[in-house]
């Protein structure tokens, strides 16, 4: 079987129409809503350490509409930026296998998929609080922006990062309803855009041939590969250190740490296994690298959190 037959939704015995489940099926690997766990560790992380800072318990409530808020957001984003960029997907080698270049999604059920999810993550913003509620229309901005970035501008990444930021600080609003004492989680969202932004420079290096031959706009396509990788380590090293101020500010003990150091690690692989004239572990930089680094960090600071809960009960 190829990839593009495969890729296409269960049809009935004499070719008719996809079921409902096909199609769901179809539209969750476009949204690719199994990455929804890159994200999700970062908006913990902040909502857990406001609750510690607050002095009161875990409260389940406030997690699990956060964590509904962040899968709607993230999946109304990958769904418009899919159908936005349908075009230029068809275009590149890279990306024509994608859902609707192939016919597997319909561009309908792409939007209605993106509606339902826009609808989730705006109700579960008005059920944290009137702030969050207020500002969920400016955090959907971003996420639009994004994908038409790459067409007036040769640094698309900078309006991915400002999207990305958006997770730490809105989990931290959602428990506090307030900005006042917002300064650690404004940092973490400044780490975790920059983090993602940074690993966007090297993402993009995979098309820049294409991307300039195609009119699309990128750092790599603008000014080559070598100087977006250098850029993304420039970018990732500002990411470290913004990480330590995260630590440092809201008083992490040694668990932290211990995740930092194995996240340097997790950063130097990354910047190791790609150059400018090998790609082909890009993917794995993805995949391995980021999923441990929002694994990592959030699991030692969450033991962190953890035994500060102890020593105060």
């Amino acid at each position: 079987m190829s990839a593009a037959s495969a890729a296409q939704p269960a049809a009935g015995p004499a070719g008719a129409p996809a079921a409902p489940v096909g199609r769901v099926k179809a539209f969750l690997r476009l949204v690719a809503i199994e990455h929804s766990v890159f994200a999700l560790p970062f908006a913990y992380l902040s909502a857990l350490t406001a609750m510690v800072d607050l002095g009161g318990g875990i409260r389940w409530l406030d997690l699990l509409l956060i964590t509904i808020a962040m899968v709607g957001a993230r999946t109304f984003a990958m769904a418009a930026n899919r159908v936005i960029d349908r075009h230029i997907d068809a275009r590149n080698p890279r990306t024509a296998g994608r859902e609707l270049v192939t016919g597997a999604v319909s561009v309908r059920t792409a939007w209605t998929g993106a509606g339902v999810a826009l609808v989730v993550f705006l109700g579960a913003a008005a059920l944290l609080n009137p702030l969050c509620l207020v500002l969920a229309p400016l955090a959907v901005v971003p996420l639009v922006a994004y994908p038409y970035a790459k067409r007036f501008t040769d640094w698309p990444h900078a309006v991915l990062a400002v999207a990305q930021m958006v997770g730490p600080v809105g989990a931290w609003l959602a428990v506090t309803g307030t900005f006042d004492g917002a300064g650690p989680a404004i940092l973490l969202g400044a780490a975790v855009g920059l983090w993602i932004g940074g690993f966007d420079l090297i993402y993009a290096c995979q098309d820049d041939e294409i991307d300039r031959e195609i009119g699309v706009r990128s750092v790599p396509a603008r000014y080559g590969r070598a100087f977006a990788l250098h850029t993304s380590s420039l970018v990732h090293i500002v990411t470290f250190v913004l990480f330590v101020w995260f630590g440092t500010l809201v008083g992490f003990g040694w668990p932290w740490w211990i995740g930092l150091a194995l996240t340097a690690l997790a950063f130097g692989y990354q910047h190791l296994v790609v150059s400018p004239t090998d790609l082909s572990k890009v993917n794995r930089a993805f995949f391995t690298a980021n999923g441990f680094v929002g694994i990592a960090l959030f699991v030692f600071a969450l033991a962190d959190l953890v035994l500060r809960l102890g020593l105060r009960g």
